[in-house]
């Protein structure tokens, strides 16, 4: 349990290695309200996968690179799009393994489609690809299932807002002990709910 302003170590452990601002709580860099890019992330893929997603996705309607990296995107509930510096390449790859093609249309960007090597493959493999899906489509369930968006700013202008105050140094006892009882009093209205 993280200290309250009144007991030993108040205020400044709310933001140390333990406290709920701090890199290991929930609003710190690394918990799921803190800000991006703090902490270690898990690879979204394993050695392979984003190549066999590209495929299946080319293989349900021709696509070009931008449209590929919004279906991942969508896939995973918005927590993750592959860059083009990995789609274009893979991309590529796959054109040269002959699994895909360019469509054929008058597009001005070079949309692909799923050649029969690629649908052939993908029969093949139809099992791991199955799974594959399934787990990004549960990513976007997961991320969906705990926050949105809205909830995410919302505690993190808090997170913001108590750090100002915090770093300004112009909060005595009384102010954070109201900060505090205020916090436990929205807590308790969101339990509520």
């Amino acid at each position: 349990m993280w200290p309250h302003v009144g007991m030993a170590g108040g205020w400044d452990d709310a933001f140390g290695p333990d406290g709920p601002f701090g890199p290991g709580g929930p609003f710190g860099p690394g918990g799921p309200f803190g800000k991006r890019g703090g902490g270690r992330r898990r690879r979204m893929f394993g050695s392979g996968e984003l190549r066999l997603v590209l495929l299946k996705l080319l293989e349900d309607e021709p696509r070009h690179g931008y449209e590929l990296i919004k279906a991942v995107e969508d896939l995973t509930g918005g927590s993750y799009a592959p860059s083009p510096g990995t789609v274009y390449p893979t991309l590529s790859l796959l054109e040269d393994e002959g699994v895909i093609a360019p469509a054929k249309g008058d597009e001005t960007r070079k949309a692909y489609e799923a050649t029969e090597a690629g649908r052939a493959e993908l029969e093949e493999r139809a099992e791991e690809v199955e799974r594959l899906m399934e787990r990004l489509a549960g990513h976007g369930e997961h991320r969906r299932a705990y926050a949105t968006p809205e909830m995410f700013r919302a505690a993190g202008n808090l997170a913001g807002v108590l750090k100002n105050k915090a770093r300004s140094g112009g909060l005595d006892q009384k102010t954070m002990e109201e900060i505090v009882d205020l916090i436990d009093d929205l807590a308790k209205k969101i339990e509520r709910l």
